[in-house]
Parts: structure tokens; C-alpha cells; sequence
């Protein structure tokens, strides 16, 4: 690792003065990505800025409409918190069936979001071909051991999965990220934060380079207290999803009257399963009509010929996180 700058400013305003005036400085919550890519020579900052003193960015309010989550709240508080748990369970659930205790401990909620993949190619030595890591160097998942990668989102140029937990439950409740910027503050959905490959695997969300996260808003709805966040991994604890499922779910009468569906493990990005949730609408939930929806979710799968499997698995913990959300109501 070369040496870096460092920077602990005590407000948001002094961080993003910092920022303006050190452009190519990095920030970083608990540095449990950021400092391992940097181990790894993926990343190399000139400096960074520490922006876990400021305390305006560690407030979790639960509001009349909305719950607002700062982004240097760690996994493990977040998680931990008991109101959160009843009305929001499947966020709570992405935080605690994510990583270590001790990376819980230390991750912060903004820096979560912005994970890289764990693509092995990416992170590998130069001598394999990323466009993610060097544009324009090919990509050698597309040929290569492609066990862990999408089968939803992909291009000639990239197949990494999106590694994440936590953005797959707030793609799923429509939740909103606060930035803030030297040029001032601005909204963005969080389905909207993280792009697809295409031709730019490089660019891999919306962000500007001098935006902070300042907090996640997720809106309350009825649909969000039945939730579920179902994972499955290769063990128990310590591994990404091979397929996971965010589900929101309400019912009036024996039939759905709203649905949320977000997919992890499975996409280049937080994958919205609109296609799904459209099925599902004023419909009975069986089991049956439970795993058509979740059919119809992976209609435009596109496996390569280690990841086949990812298509019947990711049905499977569609079809099972649909009937344990029903099994909350």
C-alpha cells in the first residue's frame, strides 16, 4: 500500500471544504472497502477524508412519513435498533446476514452502499483482463470461472454482481439518499445510484466525485412490516449472496394489494423485480402464483456456464421470501 493523506474533519461542511480543496482525496466511513482495494493496489487514493466524526451523519429519526438513517451509522447499530426491526424487518435482516460482527461494527451505512464487486478478476493481479479495473482490457469472467456472477444486467463487458445486501431492501421500499456536494445538496433515488455496465463498467453509479452521502430516507408503508430479506450463500455467515430477495408485502381480502421485490446476488446492480410485483398485484399469493412471479422475474436471464444454477436458485428464494413475508402478515 503507498502512503496516503489523512483527514478527520468534525462537520460536513469541513469535509467538503476538504474536498474542494483536495479534489483526488477519497472519502471513507470504516474503510472495510475501501482500505482493502487499496491493499490490493485496485485503489490508490492520495489522501483520505474520515467522516465518521461528524455527528450529523449519525442520527437514525424515525419520522411521521419516513425513516431517515444517517450514512455513518454502522451496520450493527442499525440493525440492533428494535423499532427498525418491527416496521422495517428486511433492512434490518440485509444488515445482520451481511459480512463479519466485526465488520458490522465498523462498516458505516454509505460506505455499504458503495461496495465494490467481489468479482475475482477486479480484484486480481493486472494480469486479468477487467474493464471494470483498466476500460477498454476486456473482461475475463465471460470465459473464465463465472460461478459468482450475474445473470441479470450484464454486457459484453462486464458480468460482476453487485455485491451488496443493504441496497437490495431499499431499492425494494423506494428509499432516497441525501447528498451533499461542495456545489451544494441534491436528492437521488437509490435504484437510481448504481448503473448497469454497458459499454463503461468503470462507472459504476451516479454519484459525482466530490458527493457525500448524507443519509438514507426510506419511506414508511404498510407493506414494509411483513418484509423479508431471504439470503442464501454458500455457509451461513461471511459470504455474498449467491441469491437473495427483499420482499415487502400487503393483503387486503386474500389478495395483494401492494408488493415490493428486490433481487441481490443475481445482478450487475440492486435488481427491481417490477415484472413480479405487476403479476402479483390484486392477485391470491400461493405458492404457486408465488413462484410464477418470481419465473417471470428471471424471464430476460441471460447465464453464462458457470452460473446457470443462479436462475432455478434465484426463483427459489423469490418464490420462498414471497410466502415467509405472507407468513408475517
Amino acid at each position: 500500500m503507498r502512503e496516503f493523506g489523512y483527514a478527520a474533519p468534525a462537520d460536513v461542511p469541513a469535509v467538503l471544504s476538504r474536498k474542494a480543496a483536495t479534489p483526488a482525496a477519497r472519502y471513507y466511513g470504516g474503510g472495510t472497502t475501501l482500505f482493502d482495494l487499496m491493499k490490493l493496489g485496485v485503489e490508490g487514493p492520495v489522501s483520505v477524508i474520515d467522516v465518521t466524526r461528524c455527528d450529523a451523519l449519525q442520527t437514525l429519526e424515525a419520522g411521521r412519513s419516513e425513516w431517515r438513517l444517517g450514512a455513518a451509522m454502522t451496520m450493527a447499530d442499525v440493525a440492533a435498533d428494535a423499532a427498525l426491526q418491527r416496521e422495517f424487518p428486511a433492512l434490518a435482516e440485509s444488515l445482520w446476514k451481511a459480512a463479519s460482527p466485526q465488520i458490522r461494527n465498523m462498516a458505516t451505512l454509505g460506505g455499504n452502499l458503495l461496495q465494490r464487486t467481489r468479482c475475482a478478476y477486479f480484484r486480481g493481479t493486472p494480469a486479468y483482463a477487467c474493464n471494470k479495473r483498466e476500460p477498454g482490457s476486456g473482461c475475463s469472467a465471460l470465459e473464465g470461472v463465472n460461478r459468482g456472477h450475474a445473470v441479470l444486467g450484464g454486457s459484453e463487458h462486464c458480468v460482476a454482481t453487485y455485491p451488496g445486501d443493504l441496497a437490495v431492501a431499499l431499492v425494494a421500499f423506494d428509499a432516497v439518499l441525501e447528498l451533499r456536494s461542495p456545489r451544494g445538496p441534491r436528492t437521488l433515488a437509490v435504484i437510481d445510484l448504481h448503473r448497469e455496465p454497458g459499454s463503461t463498467p468503470h462507472l459504476e453509479t451516479t454519484l459525482a466525485d466530490d458527493e457525500l452521502i448524507v443519509a438514507i430516507r426510506v419511506p414508511r408503508a404498510p407493506a414494509t412490516r411483513a418484509s423479508v430479506y431471504h439470503k442464501v450463500r454458500d455457509r451461513e455467515s461471511y459470504a455474498f449472496a449467491l441469491a437473495s430477495a427483499a420482499v415487502g408485502l400487503q393483503m387486503d381480502g386474500g389478495r395483494v394489494v401492494d408488493v415490493r421485490i428486490g433481487l441481490g446476488g443475481v445482478a450487475t446492480r440492486p435488481w427491481r423485480a417490477r415484472a413480479a410485483e405487476r403479476q402479483l398485484l390484486g392477485q391470491p399469493l400461493t405458492r404457486e402464483s408465488a413462484r410464477q412471479a418470481a419465473e417471470s422475474a428471471f424471464a430476460e436471464a441471460r447465464p453464462l456456464y458457470h452460473n446457470r444454477f443462479k436462475v432455478a436458485l434465484g426463483i427459489d428464494v423469490l418464490t420462498d421470501a414471497l410466502m415467509q413475508s405472507k407468513a408475517r402478515l
